[in-house]
Protein backbone atom coordinates (compact mmCIF):
# COMPACT_ATOMS: atom_id res chain seq x y z
CA UNK A 1 0.00 0.00 0.00
CA UNK A 2 1.11 3.56 -0.67
CA UNK A 3 1.05 4.60 2.97
CA UNK A 4 3.41 1.75 3.90
CA UNK A 5 5.82 2.89 1.18
CA UNK A 6 5.56 6.46 2.47
CA UNK A 7 6.33 5.36 6.06
CA UNK A 8 9.33 3.35 4.78
CA UNK A 9 10.73 6.36 2.94
CA UNK A 10 10.29 8.59 5.97
CA UNK A 11 11.97 6.01 8.21
CA UNK A 12 14.89 5.70 5.75
CA UNK A 13 15.27 9.48 5.69
CA UNK A 14 15.48 9.60 9.48
CA UNK A 15 18.14 6.85 9.46
CA UNK A 16 20.24 8.78 6.96
CA UNK A 17 20.00 11.97 8.98
CA UNK A 18 20.97 10.17 12.18
CA UNK A 19 24.01 8.72 10.42
CA UNK A 20 25.18 12.17 9.36
CA UNK A 21 24.60 11.47 5.69
CA UNK A 22 23.87 14.57 3.63
CA UNK A 23 21.33 13.73 0.94
CA UNK A 24 19.14 15.36 -1.61
CA UNK A 25 15.36 15.46 -1.16
CA UNK A 26 13.91 12.03 -1.72
CA UNK A 27 11.58 11.69 -4.68
CA UNK A 28 7.92 11.59 -3.68
CA UNK A 29 6.23 8.21 -4.00
CA UNK A 30 3.89 7.91 -6.93
CA UNK A 31 0.25 7.42 -6.06
CA UNK A 32 -2.98 9.10 -6.98
CA UNK A 33 -3.40 11.29 -3.88
CA UNK A 34 -0.01 12.90 -3.19
CA UNK A 35 0.59 13.76 0.46
CA UNK A 36 3.39 15.76 2.10
CA UNK A 37 6.12 13.68 3.73
CA UNK A 38 5.13 15.03 7.15
CA UNK A 39 1.82 13.17 6.91
CA UNK A 40 1.93 9.58 8.13
CA UNK A 41 -0.29 6.87 9.51
CA UNK A 42 -0.39 6.30 13.24
CA UNK A 43 -1.15 2.72 14.26
CA UNK A 44 -2.25 1.37 17.62
CA UNK A 45 -4.26 -1.48 19.09
CA UNK A 46 -7.38 -0.61 21.06
CA UNK A 47 -9.23 -3.35 22.92
CA UNK A 48 -8.34 -5.94 20.28
CA UNK A 49 -9.40 -3.54 17.49
CA UNK A 50 -6.71 -2.09 15.26
CA UNK A 51 -6.84 1.67 14.96
CA UNK A 52 -4.97 3.78 12.43
CA UNK A 53 -5.30 7.49 11.78
CA UNK A 54 -3.75 10.05 9.51
CA UNK A 55 -3.81 13.84 9.50
CA UNK A 56 -4.32 15.26 6.02
CA UNK A 57 -4.14 18.87 4.95
CA UNK A 58 -7.92 19.31 4.84
CA UNK A 59 -9.34 16.35 6.78
CA UNK A 60 -8.71 13.65 9.35
CA UNK A 61 -8.79 10.00 8.30
CA UNK A 62 -9.52 7.17 10.72
CA UNK A 63 -9.54 3.38 10.31
CA UNK A 64 -11.34 1.57 13.10
CA UNK A 65 -13.89 -1.24 13.50
CA UNK A 66 -13.55 -2.23 9.84
CA UNK A 67 -14.58 1.27 8.79
CA UNK A 68 -12.56 3.93 6.96
CA UNK A 69 -13.85 7.35 7.99
CA UNK A 70 -12.99 10.88 6.93
CA UNK A 71 -13.81 13.94 9.03
CA UNK A 72 -13.65 17.60 8.10
CA UNK A 73 -11.75 19.62 10.71
CA UNK A 74 -14.59 22.14 11.10
CA UNK A 75 -16.93 19.21 11.78
CA UNK A 76 -14.58 17.89 14.46
CA UNK A 77 -14.46 21.29 16.16
CA UNK A 78 -18.19 21.90 15.76
CA UNK A 79 -19.17 18.58 17.40
CA UNK A 80 -16.98 19.00 20.46
CA UNK A 81 -18.77 17.64 23.55
CA UNK A 82 -16.80 19.60 26.15
CA UNK A 83 -18.74 21.50 28.83
CA UNK A 84 -18.13 24.84 27.12
CA UNK A 85 -19.32 23.59 23.72
CA UNK A 86 -22.20 21.25 24.56
CA UNK A 87 -24.86 21.22 27.27
CA UNK A 88 -25.09 17.59 28.34
CA UNK A 89 -28.22 18.28 30.43
CA UNK A 90 -30.28 19.70 27.55
CA UNK A 91 -28.38 17.78 24.83
CA UNK A 92 -27.94 21.01 22.89
CA UNK A 93 -24.94 22.68 21.28
CA UNK A 94 -23.54 25.71 23.11
CA UNK A 95 -20.79 26.45 20.61
CA UNK A 96 -21.54 29.12 18.02
CA UNK A 97 -20.74 27.28 14.79
CA UNK A 98 -20.32 30.58 12.94
CA UNK A 99 -17.43 31.40 15.26
CA UNK A 100 -15.34 28.43 14.10
CA UNK A 101 -12.56 29.28 11.66
CA UNK A 102 -13.43 27.55 8.39
CA UNK A 103 -9.71 26.89 7.84
CA UNK A 104 -9.17 25.43 11.31
CA UNK A 105 -6.72 22.55 11.79
CA UNK A 106 -5.72 20.75 14.98
CA UNK A 107 -2.37 21.67 16.48
CA UNK A 108 -1.82 18.17 17.85
CA UNK A 109 -3.65 14.83 17.77
CA UNK A 110 -3.09 11.86 20.03
CA UNK A 111 -4.88 8.65 20.97
CA UNK A 112 -5.22 7.31 24.50
CA UNK A 113 -6.79 3.82 24.53
CA UNK A 114 -10.15 4.45 22.82
CA UNK A 115 -10.19 8.25 22.99
CA UNK A 116 -8.86 10.68 20.40
CA UNK A 117 -7.70 14.10 21.59
CA UNK A 118 -7.59 17.12 19.27
CA UNK A 119 -5.81 20.23 20.51
CA UNK A 120 -6.82 23.32 18.53
CA UNK A 121 -4.72 26.44 17.85
CA UNK A 122 -6.38 28.34 20.73
CA UNK A 123 -5.52 25.54 23.17
CA UNK A 124 -9.05 24.11 23.39
CA UNK A 125 -9.09 20.29 23.58
CA UNK A 126 -11.77 18.15 21.96
CA UNK A 127 -11.98 14.46 22.76
CA UNK A 128 -13.91 11.74 20.94
CA UNK A 129 -14.54 8.12 21.80
CA UNK A 130 -13.68 5.95 18.79
CA UNK A 131 -17.02 4.14 18.88
CA UNK A 132 -18.85 7.49 18.94
CA UNK A 133 -16.99 8.51 15.80
CA UNK A 134 -17.87 5.22 14.06
CA UNK A 135 -21.52 5.64 15.00
CA UNK A 136 -21.75 9.27 13.92
CA UNK A 137 -19.49 9.29 10.86
CA UNK A 138 -20.96 9.53 7.38
CA UNK A 139 -19.41 6.18 6.54
CA UNK A 140 -20.98 4.61 9.64
CA UNK A 141 -24.40 6.04 8.86
CA UNK A 142 -24.22 4.72 5.29
CA UNK A 143 -24.14 1.20 6.74
CA UNK A 144 -26.92 1.82 9.25
CA UNK A 145 -30.65 1.33 8.76
CA UNK A 146 -32.67 4.10 10.36
CA UNK A 147 -35.73 1.93 10.93
CA UNK A 148 -35.61 -1.88 10.68
CA UNK A 149 -38.53 -3.28 8.70
CA UNK A 150 -39.90 -6.61 7.53
CA UNK A 151 -41.19 -6.26 3.98
CA UNK A 152 -44.17 -8.42 3.16
CA UNK A 153 -46.69 -9.68 0.69
CA UNK A 154 -49.89 -11.42 1.76
CA UNK A 155 -48.25 -14.81 2.27
CA UNK A 156 -45.31 -13.45 4.25
CA UNK A 157 -47.58 -11.46 6.55
CA UNK A 158 -50.00 -14.33 7.14
CA UNK A 159 -47.20 -16.81 7.84
CA UNK A 160 -45.65 -14.39 10.33
CA UNK A 161 -48.82 -14.67 12.43
CA UNK A 162 -48.30 -11.20 13.84
CA UNK A 163 -50.32 -11.07 17.06
CA UNK A 164 -52.84 -8.36 17.83
CA UNK A 165 -52.68 -6.57 21.17
CA UNK A 166 -55.58 -6.51 23.61
CA UNK A 167 -57.05 -3.10 24.34
CA UNK A 168 -56.52 -3.31 28.09
CA UNK A 169 -52.89 -4.39 27.72
CA UNK A 170 -52.33 -1.61 25.17
CA UNK A 171 -53.75 1.07 27.44
CA UNK A 172 -52.48 -0.08 30.83
CA UNK A 173 -49.08 -1.76 30.36
CA UNK A 174 -45.77 -0.76 28.83
CA UNK A 175 -45.30 -4.34 27.64
CA UNK A 176 -48.52 -4.26 25.61
CA UNK A 177 -47.73 -0.86 24.16
CA UNK A 178 -44.17 -1.87 23.27
CA UNK A 179 -45.36 -5.10 21.64
CA UNK A 180 -47.85 -3.14 19.56
CA UNK A 181 -45.29 -0.52 18.45
CA UNK A 182 -42.70 -3.15 17.62
CA UNK A 183 -45.15 -4.89 15.28
CA UNK A 184 -46.21 -1.57 13.81
CA UNK A 185 -42.65 -0.44 13.10
CA UNK A 186 -41.68 -3.77 11.54
CA UNK A 187 -44.75 -4.34 9.36
CA UNK A 188 -46.36 -0.91 8.97
CA UNK A 189 -49.73 -2.17 10.25
CA UNK A 190 -50.94 -3.31 13.65
CA UNK A 191 -54.25 -4.24 15.30
CA UNK A 192 -55.76 -3.65 18.73
CA UNK A 193 -58.62 -5.98 19.74
CA UNK A 194 -61.58 -5.70 22.12
CA UNK A 195 -61.98 -1.95 21.82
CA UNK A 196 -65.47 -0.66 22.72
CA UNK A 197 -66.96 0.49 19.39
CA UNK A 198 -67.28 4.17 20.18
CA UNK A 199 -65.55 7.32 19.02
CA UNK A 200 -64.47 8.13 22.59
CA UNK A 201 -62.70 4.80 23.13
CA UNK A 202 -61.03 5.01 19.73
CA UNK A 203 -59.78 8.49 20.57
CA UNK A 204 -58.42 7.28 23.92
CA UNK A 205 -56.60 4.49 22.10
CA UNK A 206 -55.00 6.87 19.62
CA UNK A 207 -53.89 9.29 22.32
CA UNK A 208 -51.98 6.49 24.05
CA UNK A 209 -49.20 6.71 21.45
CA UNK A 210 -49.46 10.15 19.87
CA UNK A 211 -51.04 13.53 19.59
CA UNK A 212 -53.94 13.43 17.17
CA UNK A 213 -53.21 15.45 14.05
CA UNK A 214 -56.07 17.79 13.28
CA UNK A 215 -56.57 18.35 9.56
CA UNK A 216 -59.16 19.76 7.20
CA UNK A 217 -61.18 16.63 8.07
CA UNK A 218 -61.23 17.56 11.75
CA UNK A 219 -59.67 15.85 14.72
CA UNK A 220 -61.71 12.64 15.00
CA UNK A 221 -63.88 11.87 12.02
CA UNK A 222 -66.93 9.78 11.21
CA UNK A 223 -66.82 8.09 7.84
CA UNK A 224 -70.01 7.16 6.00
CA UNK A 225 -71.17 7.02 2.40
CA UNK A 226 -73.22 10.20 2.54
CA UNK A 227 -70.79 12.16 0.32
CA UNK A 228 -70.62 14.84 3.00
CA UNK A 229 -67.11 15.64 1.78
CA UNK A 230 -65.80 16.07 -1.74
CA UNK A 231 -63.91 12.78 -1.71
CA UNK A 232 -64.55 9.37 -3.29
CA UNK A 233 -63.95 7.78 0.10
CA UNK A 234 -67.33 9.14 1.24
CA UNK A 235 -69.18 6.84 -1.19
CA UNK A 236 -69.87 3.10 -1.45
CA UNK A 237 -67.55 2.71 -4.42
CA UNK A 238 -64.44 0.56 -4.40
CA UNK A 239 -61.20 2.39 -3.77
CA UNK A 240 -57.93 1.37 -5.40
CA UNK A 241 -54.78 1.19 -3.28
CA UNK A 242 -53.39 4.56 -2.30
CA UNK A 243 -51.76 6.57 0.46
CA UNK A 244 -53.67 9.41 2.08
CA UNK A 245 -53.03 13.16 2.10
CA UNK A 246 -50.46 13.11 -0.69
CA UNK A 247 -51.66 16.69 -1.24
CA UNK A 248 -50.16 17.75 2.11
CA UNK A 249 -46.58 19.02 2.07
CA UNK A 250 -46.01 16.44 4.80
CA UNK A 251 -48.49 13.58 4.38
CA UNK A 252 -50.09 12.32 7.58
CA UNK A 253 -47.91 9.67 9.16
CA UNK A 254 -50.33 7.21 10.73
CA UNK A 255 -53.99 6.50 10.06
CA UNK A 256 -56.42 4.88 12.49
CA UNK A 257 -59.53 2.97 11.33
CA UNK A 258 -62.31 1.58 13.51
CA UNK A 259 -65.47 0.17 11.94
CA UNK A 260 -68.25 1.02 14.39
CA UNK A 261 -71.11 -0.50 12.39
CA UNK A 262 -71.77 -2.20 9.07
CA UNK A 263 -75.23 -3.43 8.09
CA UNK A 264 -74.56 -4.87 4.65
CA UNK A 265 -72.05 -6.78 2.54
CA UNK A 266 -68.59 -6.16 1.09
CA UNK A 267 -66.35 -3.37 2.28
CA UNK A 268 -63.21 -5.39 2.99
CA UNK A 269 -60.07 -3.30 3.49
CA UNK A 270 -57.13 -3.80 1.15
CA UNK A 271 -53.57 -3.41 2.47
CA UNK A 272 -50.41 -3.44 0.34
CA UNK A 273 -46.84 -2.98 1.57
CA UNK A 274 -45.62 -0.20 -0.71
CA UNK A 275 -42.02 -0.72 0.39
CA UNK A 276 -42.16 -4.38 -0.64
CA UNK A 277 -43.41 -3.38 -4.10
CA UNK A 278 -40.75 -0.65 -4.37
CA UNK A 279 -38.08 -3.18 -3.43
CA UNK A 280 -39.20 -5.37 -6.33
CA UNK A 281 -38.83 -2.39 -8.67
CA UNK A 282 -35.36 -1.67 -7.29
CA UNK A 283 -34.28 -5.26 -7.96
CA UNK A 284 -35.83 -5.54 -11.42
CA UNK A 285 -35.39 -1.99 -12.78
CA UNK A 286 -33.07 0.10 -10.59
CA UNK A 287 -33.01 2.98 -13.06
CA UNK A 288 -36.80 3.25 -12.82
CA UNK A 289 -36.65 3.20 -9.01
CA UNK A 290 -34.15 6.07 -9.18
CA UNK A 291 -36.38 8.06 -11.51
CA UNK A 292 -39.37 7.64 -9.18
CA UNK A 293 -37.22 8.92 -6.32
CA UNK A 294 -36.08 12.05 -8.13
CA UNK A 295 -39.00 13.40 -10.18
CA UNK A 296 -41.21 15.77 -8.11
CA UNK A 297 -44.97 15.67 -8.69
CA UNK A 298 -47.88 17.74 -7.50
CA UNK A 299 -50.85 16.21 -5.72
CA UNK A 300 -53.97 18.30 -5.29
CA UNK A 301 -57.21 18.31 -3.32
CA UNK A 302 -59.95 20.74 -4.34
CA UNK A 303 -63.14 20.73 -2.31
CA UNK A 304 -66.22 22.91 -2.57
CA UNK A 305 -69.02 21.01 -0.84
CA UNK A 306 -71.37 22.66 1.65
CA UNK A 307 -69.26 24.62 4.10
CA UNK A 308 -66.05 22.80 3.19
CA UNK A 309 -63.82 24.86 0.93
CA UNK A 310 -60.25 23.67 0.54
CA UNK A 311 -57.45 23.72 -2.00
CA UNK A 312 -54.43 21.68 -0.87
CA UNK A 313 -51.25 21.06 -2.88
CA UNK A 314 -48.38 18.77 -1.90
CA UNK A 315 -45.19 18.32 -3.90
CA UNK A 316 -42.74 15.45 -3.82
CA UNK A 317 -41.53 12.32 -5.65
CA UNK A 318 -43.39 9.02 -5.49
CA UNK A 319 -40.51 7.39 -3.63
CA UNK A 320 -38.59 9.31 -0.99
CA UNK A 321 -35.20 8.03 0.17
CA UNK A 322 -32.47 9.15 2.55
CA UNK A 323 -29.59 10.28 0.31
CA UNK A 324 -26.77 8.84 2.43
CA UNK A 325 -27.93 5.21 2.75
CA UNK A 326 -30.63 5.03 0.04
CA UNK A 327 -33.20 3.84 2.58
CA UNK A 328 -36.81 4.32 1.48
CA UNK A 329 -38.86 6.18 4.09
CA UNK A 330 -41.96 7.48 2.29
CA UNK A 331 -44.11 6.48 -0.66
CA UNK A 332 -46.53 9.04 -2.10
CA UNK A 333 -48.92 7.09 -4.31
CA UNK A 334 -52.45 8.27 -5.08
CA UNK A 335 -53.70 8.20 -8.65
CA UNK A 336 -56.93 9.94 -7.60
CA UNK A 337 -55.20 13.04 -6.29
CA UNK A 338 -52.20 13.33 -8.60
CA UNK A 339 -52.41 16.76 -10.23
CA UNK A 340 -51.47 17.79 -13.76
CA UNK A 341 -47.87 16.73 -14.36
CA UNK A 342 -46.16 20.00 -15.21
CA UNK A 343 -42.96 19.60 -13.22
CA UNK A 344 -41.31 17.12 -15.59
CA UNK A 345 -39.65 18.01 -18.94
CA UNK A 346 -40.88 16.28 -22.07
CA UNK A 347 -37.75 14.16 -22.47
CA UNK A 348 -38.27 12.63 -19.02
CA UNK A 349 -42.02 12.25 -18.80
CA UNK A 350 -42.34 9.09 -20.89
CA UNK A 351 -39.63 7.34 -18.89
CA UNK A 352 -41.47 8.41 -15.74
CA UNK A 353 -44.71 6.84 -17.03
CA UNK A 354 -42.85 3.60 -17.71
CA UNK A 355 -41.39 3.63 -14.18
CA UNK A 356 -44.77 4.45 -12.66
CA UNK A 357 -46.34 1.58 -14.59
CA UNK A 358 -43.66 -0.81 -13.30
CA UNK A 359 -44.42 0.20 -9.71
CA UNK A 360 -48.18 0.00 -10.28
CA UNK A 361 -47.86 -3.55 -11.64
CA UNK A 362 -46.04 -4.57 -8.47
CA UNK A 363 -48.58 -2.86 -6.24
CA UNK A 364 -51.45 -4.61 -8.05
CA UNK A 365 -50.07 -8.13 -8.00
CA UNK A 366 -52.72 -10.32 -6.29
CA UNK A 367 -50.05 -11.98 -4.15
CA UNK A 368 -49.20 -8.57 -2.66
CA UNK A 369 -52.77 -7.86 -1.58
CA UNK A 370 -53.73 -8.50 2.04
CA UNK A 371 -57.49 -8.26 2.59
CA UNK A 372 -59.04 -7.82 6.02
CA UNK A 373 -62.61 -7.30 7.18
CA UNK A 374 -62.81 -4.51 9.71
CA UNK A 375 -65.38 -5.08 12.44
CA UNK A 376 -66.48 -3.33 15.62
CA UNK A 377 -63.93 -3.76 18.39
CA UNK A 378 -60.91 -4.19 16.11
CA UNK A 379 -58.87 -1.04 15.46
CA UNK A 380 -56.35 -0.88 12.62
CA UNK A 381 -53.29 1.39 12.64
CA UNK A 382 -51.64 2.01 9.24
CA UNK A 383 -48.26 3.56 8.46
CA UNK A 384 -49.46 5.97 5.77
CA UNK A 385 -45.87 6.59 4.65
CA UNK A 386 -45.47 2.92 3.76
CA UNK A 387 -48.65 0.85 3.48
CA UNK A 388 -51.27 1.59 0.83
CA UNK A 389 -54.91 0.94 1.63
CA UNK A 390 -58.10 0.58 -0.37
CA UNK A 391 -61.46 -1.13 -0.11
CA UNK A 392 -63.97 -3.14 -2.07
CA UNK A 393 -67.41 -1.72 -2.76
CA UNK A 394 -70.09 -2.36 -0.18
CA UNK A 395 -73.81 -2.27 0.43
CA UNK A 396 -75.80 -1.04 3.37
CA UNK A 397 -74.96 1.38 6.12
CA UNK A 398 -71.30 1.46 7.11
CA UNK A 399 -69.79 3.78 9.68
CA UNK A 400 -66.12 4.18 10.49
CA UNK A 401 -64.36 6.52 12.83
CA UNK A 402 -60.70 7.32 13.00
CA UNK A 403 -58.02 9.96 12.87
CA UNK A 404 -54.52 10.80 11.75
CA UNK A 405 -51.61 10.69 14.17
CA UNK A 406 -48.49 12.82 14.29
CA UNK A 407 -45.68 10.62 13.07
CA UNK A 408 -43.02 12.30 15.17
CA UNK A 409 -44.95 11.55 18.35
CA UNK A 410 -45.46 7.87 17.49
CA UNK A 411 -41.74 7.45 16.84
CA UNK A 412 -40.97 9.40 20.00
CA UNK A 413 -43.10 6.99 22.06
CA UNK A 414 -41.33 4.03 20.43
CA UNK A 415 -37.86 5.38 21.18
CA UNK A 416 -38.75 6.05 24.81
CA UNK A 417 -39.66 2.37 25.06
CA UNK A 418 -36.25 1.37 23.73
CA UNK A 419 -37.24 0.61 20.14
CA UNK A 420 -35.22 1.69 17.09
CA UNK A 421 -37.29 4.17 15.17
Amino acid sequence: MWYHRLSHLQSRLQDLLKGGVICQALPQPTFKSLLPLAVRWHHTASKSLTCAWQQHEDHFELKYANTVMRFDYVWLRDHCRSASCYNSKTHQRSLDTASVDLCIKPKTIHLDETTLFFTWPDGHVTKYDLNWLVKNSYEGQKQKVIQPRILWNAEIYQQAQVPSVDCQSFLETKEGLKKFLQNFLLYGIAFVENVPPTREHTEKLAERISLIRETIYGRMWYFTSDFSRGDTAYTKLALDRHTDTTYFQEPCGIQVFHCLKHEGTGGRTLLVDGFYAAQQVLQKAPEEFELLSKVPLKHEYIEDVGECHNHMIGIGPVLNIYPWNKELYLIRYNNYDRAVINTVPYDVIHRWYIAHRTLTIELRRPENEFWVKLKPGRVLFIDNWRVLHGRECFTGYRQLCGCYLTRDDVLNTARLLGLQA
